[in-house]
């Protein structure tokens, strides 16, 4: 038997730090946010995606009273820009939470399902991408999508 380890590395920044192009996103992400449609949770999500073109995309999770019914904000810009821009590459994608108090919560990181969602994307363009997870004096920064599911399920793996 061999026991082996996985490391994700991300980085951590201040606001201060933060630049024009993660502001933006920001700004874009928290705007969806407060569009989201989350009358159950009270958990608004918003993410803002910039594709290779420069298009700046967003999207908020969107609940429905049928749970499995609804869709994470992440889902919602992604499957937007594949449909609308079936050409372009992500280059980055930022998501933020406001909670139940009207507060920005922590760090908010994709689900699960979303990480695959993220997966997928980079392998269709073979284009990994960064992902940004802002909370209220900092943000965590991951380089590579990819590093966020470990083990992740390709379309390699169906040959």
């Amino acid at each position: 038997m061999e026991n082996l380890e996985y490391k994700i590395p991300y980085r951590r920044i201040k606001r201060a730090d933060f630049t024009p192009e993660i502001i933006e996103l920001e700004e874009a992400a928290e705007k969806a946010a407060n569009n989201a449609y989350a009358p159950y949770s009270n958990f608004k999500v918003g993410c803002a995606v910039r594709l290779a073109n420069g298009t700046v995309v967003t999207g908020s999770n969107q609940e429905n009273a049928a749970y499995p019914s609804g869709l994470c904000a992440e889902r919602t810009a992604l499957f937007y820009c594949g449909a609308n821009y079936p050409n372009q590459p992500v280059d980055e994608l930022l998501v933020l939470a406001i909670n139940s108090k009207g507060e920005r919560s922590r760090s908010a990181s994709p689900c699960g399902g979303c990480r695959q969602v993220l997966l997928e994307v980079s392998d269709r363009f073979k284009h990994p991408f960064r992902v940004i997870l802002p909370g209220a004096n900092d943000a965590i920064i991951i380089d590579d999508n990819r590093d966020l599911l470990p083990f992740g399920f390709e379309a390699a793996d169906l040959q």
